[in-house]
């Protein structure tokens, strides 16, 4: 190739390389265009319409896109826009993904995982490691439902699972404080007993739907209670009452050696 077509091409891919740089600037100068009109157009938009578009968001979105300007920072704080709220796990509370307020009508924490087998070991069983699994997250349900009590007395359905580590007064609580809840249900709950029967009687009085599945320290003459003196509530409970309940250190030690005895004389 001689040196004068050598130039040439050389000088013709200058030019295509300089050609392609520009259009590239300008498609980037669109998107830059297009996109600021795009979140002009978004914060001019009125409240409702923010919050039914923020509505189809998760909460880690919805977060990530409030703290891009005071205007939907205001939105994400809005009471309303926090009706629902789903958690799927006792860690998820400690997140500043989410709002409580007066708004929220349906919450529910559901907890399927392995680890849930170790939160319903009676305590006294549990070796020191799963202890220390434990006390990670034992208190994480309890913190929030007091602060539902709190600043959610407008709420309509509860729902918790898998939650092995709350206790009959947290959903006691629940229940004096949230006087239109409606709806209850409590899956796999270890540490649910008659307490929470009781407190149905005296004071879910918005009550009409409740659910107590795989809740093995509640017993029958318990269910029965609620189905005589609130018959209007629709009372379910799975394999509750027909499980094997939880028992004190002493009482395992006196029928292990009951048994011990039973095998030596048979």
């Amino acid at each position: 190739m001689c040196k004068a077509s050598a130039k040439l091409l050389s000088g013709g891919e200058s030019r295509i390389q300089t050609t392609r740089d520009t259009l590239l600037s300008h498609c980037c100068f669109v998107i830059i265009v297009v996109v600021s009109c795009l979140v002009m157009h978004l914060t001019e938009l009125d409240q409702d319409c923010l919050l039914h578009l923020f509505s189809y968001l998760d909460k880690d979105s919805c977060r990530s896109l409030s703290l891009t300007c005071v205007r939907l920072r205001q939105v994400f704080l809005d009471p309303q826009l926090w009706m629902l709220l789903h958690f799927r796990s006792p860690c998820e509370l400690r997140r500043d993904n989410y709002v409580l307020g007066s708004s929220l009508r349906y919450l529910a924490v559901c907890w399927h995982s392995s680890r849930v087998k170790v939160c319903n070991i009676e305590d006294w069983m549990k070796t020191t490691f799963q202890k220390d699994l434990c006390r990670k997250h034992e208190s994480l349900v309890t913190d929030f439902l007091e602060r539902v009590c709190h600043m959610c007395p407008n709420l309509l359905s509860l729902t918790l699972s898998g939650c092995g580590h709350i206790t009959d007064r947290d959903v006691i609580n629940v229940l004096q404080s949230c006087k239109k809840l409606h709806s209850l249900s409590l899956e796999n709950c270890a540490r649910m007993t008659d307490s929470v029967l009781q407190a149905v009687v005296n004071h879910g009085h918005s009550l009409t739907d409740m659910r107590v599945d795989f809740c093995r320290n509640v017993t029958q003459a318990g269910l029965q209670e609620v189905r005589d003196k609130r018959p209007e509530v629709h009372l379910s409970a799975l394999h509750s009452g027909d499980m094997i309940p939880d028992s004190k250190p002493e009482e395992k030690t006196q029928i292990r050696r009951a048994l011990q005895k039973f095998l030596m004389f048979s």
